[in-house]
């Protein structure tokens, strides 16, 4: 085993657990009405939490271990120290790394899903649909895709970093969880909005930076691969974020932050699924795509089907990850470059992993043609197998509980939902009789600056007094 690939694996382990933790806690509290804040950021935190037990108790062998019938992997415990001081089954380092490595992953993607559910839906429905979609959907599809011994993996498709496995897999399931938890109440919508952009940023950027582990850490190892894979990364995600600014721009006269986080997530989907095995002006054509298509879809088609109205996704996540998702899958069967493929997977094997146009151009038509029709199935797979699973867990959980709160506990937000505040100086009606003088406004960071009313004789301190204040 190798210490060097071992330290480049974890490091890559942790960036991506950072973009969950706390870069989409940040961005999912930052965006939503402030009565929501905390909900929606603990969505995030609890479900990261229940995915990593849950991956370590039994989710990790469902998705990497033995078949136990045709795309579904045999539950079993990764835990003792036999097992996970081994060497794993790709990598030079221990099993114990890839666990981590792959617990990650499988976190951000449930919590990906919760970014159509905020605002109205139960806490406690959310609680119990967090550990069955990891069991009954993401091991179905990881395993599929993923796994050595996968039916989507023998035929050869193409998912560098988690296009399918995570992205389209996040993006169908939330859009159907979000019709089954049905929309926020009107009063809400009315309301709709950021209660910290500047925060969002924040939270957008440490998304942004946390997929250089995302993507990186693909090859398991510290190569050439992961280095071109991080370079298309950002490249690919520069390029939509400007993209999308500039549709904006033309669309509604201004450059909106919204649009830009948007933006800087379909980029960085899209190169996802391709990132290691595509050259540079490729990754530079996924980015204007990935910033155009999904804007359109978003700002034009979204409101022209009945069914999309219907569906009330908060942070978009249909356009961003089912739509992105689908287009990645679909590009990288275009562009991948066959000797980048064959560093990647490791394999002689010629008449696999060849992109369409790289297959037009060295007379492999066939293989070409073939790779892109395997990207479809995968599609195909991921997206008719979420409907379906996402839909009978949520049926299930309505069972027990019911999947939205009452109307009561949705006007009161995060205080009838626990009993807390985000931002307890500033929302709370009992302080509304506390009240500051000559209150003059910020129009640089939308914030209050507060004067005493005491003149100008009465303002000098001593130094004591200072250090007081």
């Amino acid at each position: 085993m190798n210490k060097g690939d071992n330290a480049w694996q974890l490091m890559a382990a942790t960036m991506v657990g950072l973009q969950t933790i706390p870069g989409l806690v940040i961005l999912y509290g930052s965006m939503v009405n402030k009565s929501w804040a905390i909900n929606s950021a603990f969505m995030a935190f609890y479900a990261f939490a229940a995915v990593i037990l849950c991956w370590a108790a039994w989710a990790y062998r469902m998705s990497f271990g033995e078949e136990w019938v045709f795309f579904v992997g045999k539950p079993a415990v990764a835990l003792d120290e036999k097992f996970l001081l081994g060497q794993a089954f790709l990598g030079a380092f221990p099993t114990a790394t890839m666990v981590f490595f792959q617990g990650v992953f499988a976190a951000i993607t449930v919590v990906l899903i919760g970014g159509s559910l905020l605002g109205r839906m139960n806490i406690r429905a959310w609680m119990l649909f967090v550990p069955l979609w990891l069991t009954f959907s993401y091991t179905v599809t990881a395993f599929s895709i993923w796994s050595p011994n996968g039916w989507l993996a023998k035929r050869g498709v193409i998912d560098f970093a988690g296009g399918f496995v995570i992205h389209l897999s996040a993006g169908v399931a939330a859009t159907t969880a979000a019709f089954w938890v049905g929309p926020r109440a009107e009063k809400e919508k009315e309301t709709l909005g950021s209660n910290n952009m500047i925060v969002a940023l924040g939270g957008a950027g440490l998304v942004w930076m946390g997929w250089s582990g995302f993507n990186g850490g693909g090859p398991f190892a510290v190569n050439t691969v992961a280095s071109l894979a991080i370079l298309n990364t950002h490249v690919c995600a520069a390029t939509s974020i400007i993209t999308w600014l500039i549709f904006d721009t033309f669309h509604s006269g201004k450059p909106t932050v919204f649009g830009g986080i948007q933006g800087m997530i379909t980029g960085l989907v899209c190169i996802t699924p391709a990132a290691g095995i595509v050259q540079g002006w490729a990754a530079i054509l996924m980015g204007f795509i990935s910033g155009s298509v999904p804007w359109y879809t978003l700002m034009v088609v979204h409101h022209k089907i009945k069914l999309l109205n219907k569906i009330d996704d908060p942070m978009a996540i249909f356009h961003t990850h089912a739509i992105t998702g689908t287009l990645g899958g679909i590009l990288t069967g275009l562009f991948a470059v066959p000797k980048l493929c064959r560093l990647f997977y490791g394999v002689p094997d010629w008449e696999k992993y060849t992109g369409l146009l790289y297959g037009l151009q060295n007379g492999s038509t066939h293989a070409g043609l073939k790779q892109l029709w395997i990207q479809l199935e995968a599609i195909a797979f991921v997206v008719i197998f979420n409907v379906i699973i996402t839909s009978l867990i949520c049926l299930g959980v309505r069972g027990i509980v019911p999947l939205r709160v009452v109307d009561a506990l949705e006007v009161g937000g995060d205080i009838g939902m626990h009993g807390e505040e985000a931002f307890a100086l500033c929302c709370s009606e009992d302080r509304d009789n506390s009240k500051f003088e000559n209150v003059k406004r910020n129009r640089i960071y939308d914030t209050q600056d507060f004067q005493s009313s005491v003149d100008e004789s009465s303002r000098t301190m001593t130094v004591s007094e200072s250090q007081m204040v």
